[in-house]
């Protein structure tokens, strides 16, 4: 009888953004360890976006409310080999994998688990590169750029569409949807296939922008047909939210609106096909229950501008 393969547990119990801006660590992880069965610590519902990364073989449901860490992880068999942090700076996730005895543990140094040696976290960083320099600090080569999807399987449900999501999971990044139907307004005089798309429970948030000749999707679609909409698209807009990231990945022209927190931080990579709106200002709440008010000084010109400028955009 084989024995079964050595096991990485890789702790990411976050959203569909969250696990995106991971791929580069993820995929430097699965160089790293060949021969290894790599298990992501992920909400269930993200098993078909961990599958398409090409880094991850099993999933592992773990999830907590807002962005806390899980009580526990339903962790079947012997200890993991390696156990890996991408979920925060401890030490609360710290010790969450450390009472899983793994033979490694890679995280973030932190003085609450001082057993555990690791690189200082650093505030004001970008996602992607944090968690490739955590690696890195390991002596496991990581690519911040690594981040693209192969295509995804299904058809769009509406071939080169300008894809419209106004939904974020705050307020504090939800641009008023007096505005985003502004936008499609425009983007629907101007000739433009548009599809407005948002999560489960915000059907309500869409029947206020839906105008006559608008595709509306309702119920948050489910991951395949997201993806395939998305790849298929003929660009993006929304604020910073998963989708912005599944544009990003799949390569599709895309407007981000951001604000409280700046591009610097979860925005797209610099370059012509990816824009992001802000206003420099102090940092706010991004968990704020109004819109931030750096958020709200984009206005529908600004997106619209962004959009007829681009020049994968700008013809219907």
């Amino acid at each position: 009888m084989s024995r079964p393969a050595p096991r990485v547990l890789v702790l990411r119990a976050l959203g569909l953004g969250d696990l995106l801006t991971g791929v580069p660590a993820l995929r430097a992880l699965r160089r790293a360890f060949p021969g290894h069965e790599t298990v992501l610590a992920a909400p269930a519902q993200l098993a078909e976006v961990a599958a398409a990364t090409g880094a991850v073989d099993s999933l592992l449901p773990a999830s907590a409310p807002g962005r806390a860490v899980p009580v526990r992880l339903e962790w079947p068999g012997p200890p993991p080999e390696v156990a890996v942090d991408l979920h925060g700076k401890g030490p609360s996730s710290h010790l969450l994998l450390h009472r899983l005895r793994p033979g490694r543990l890679l995280a973030f140094a932190h003085p609450g688990t001082p057993e555990i040696a690791g690189p200082e976290w650093t505030a004001d960083e970008h996602e992607r590169t944090r968690w490739c320099r955590l690696l890195q600090w390991y002596g496991i080569p990581a690519d911040p750029g690594d981040l693209l999807l192969p295509p995804p399987p299904g058809r769009s449900p509406a071939p080169g569409a300008v894809v419209v999501h106004p939904g974020a999971d705050s307020p504090a990044r939800r641009w008023p949807p007096d505005r985003y139907a502004a936008v499609v307004r425009a983007l629907l005089d101007r000739g433009h296939r548009v599809a407005l798309t948002g999560g489960p429970g915000e059907d309500a948030l869409l029947d206020r922008i839906a105008v006559p000749g608008l595709e509306v999707f309702r119920g948050g679609l489910p991951y395949g047909r997201l993806a395939a909409l998305v790849a298929g698209a003929r660009a993006v807009v929304s604020g910073d939210t998963g989708i912005a990231h599944l544009a990003v990945a799949y390569g599709t022209p895309s407007v981000t609106l951001f604000g409280p927190v700046s591009p610097g931080l979860w925005g797209p990579p610099e370059g012509t096909r990816h824009v992001a709106l802000w206003h420099p200002g102090p940092p706010g709440d991004p968990h704020g229950r109004e819109p931030d008010p750096q958020l709200l000084l984009i206005r529908p010109a600004d997106v619209l501008k962004a959009l007829s400028d681009h020049p994968e955009v700008s013809r219907p």
